[in-house]
Formats: C-alpha cells, sequence, structure tokens
C-alpha cells in the first residue's frame, strides 16, 4: 500500500517505514504529523485517485528531525555595469518517518 501525499508545495510518493525530508513543518521532533491532502492511494483492491483530494484518507508521520540543507550561492551581476551581489542560501527542512496510511 502506497500513498501519494501533498505538502510544503510538493508531492511525495510514501510507503509505511519511509524515510523523506520535505519542506520545514511546524512541529516538535519527536511529535506525529498528520497529512490530510492524499492525491492518490494503492489498496489490495486497486488504485484510488481523488478529485483533487481522496476522501477520509490521511497519512501520519513522527517527525525525527529538523535541518538545513547545503548552502547555494545566489550571485547576481548586470554586465558591463559593475554590479555583483553574492547571497547564501540553507533551505530548512523536516526529516520524517511513515508510521501508517489510513484508507
Amino acid at each position: 500500500m502506497y500513498a501519494v501525499i501533498e505538502t510544503g508545495g510538493k508531492q511525495y510518493k510514501v510507503q509505511q517505514g519511509d524515510v523523506i525530508y520535505i519542506e520545514k513543518v511546524d512541529a516538535a521532533e519527536g511529535d506525529v504529523v498528520k497529512f490530510d491532502r492524499v492525491l492518490l492511494l494503492s489498496k489490495e483492491d486497486g488504485l484510488v485517485v481523488g478529485s483533487p483530494l481522496v476522501a477520509g484518507a490521511s497519512v501520519s508521520a513522527k517527525v525525527e528531525k529538523h535541518g538545513k540543507d547545503k548552502k547555494i550561492i545566489v550571485f547576481k551581476y548586470k554586465a558591463k555595469k559593475n554590479y555583483r551581489k553574492k547571497q547564501g542560501h540553507r533551505q530548512p527542512y523536516t526529516k520524517i518517518t511513515i508510521e501508517s496510511i489510513q484508507a
């Protein structure tokens, strides 16, 4: 059994026991979060596709840790105008473990 959930503007295919990195969720480490935006659900008797969401379906996951990604460099410049701007950015993330999928 697997599901496709939406969180942080992105879609993830998840199964029970999966460990995934998602956009930062406002929950403490060790908390259980529930994702209600289930777009697709695979069961033993077939596939259920939501329009746009599957009614009554949810996915619960445990927050393992919060962190930041590697730094990326944002460099802007304009040719021949002596304009240069260098910035760094580290995107925050949340590591979660999928505990169960309720249909």
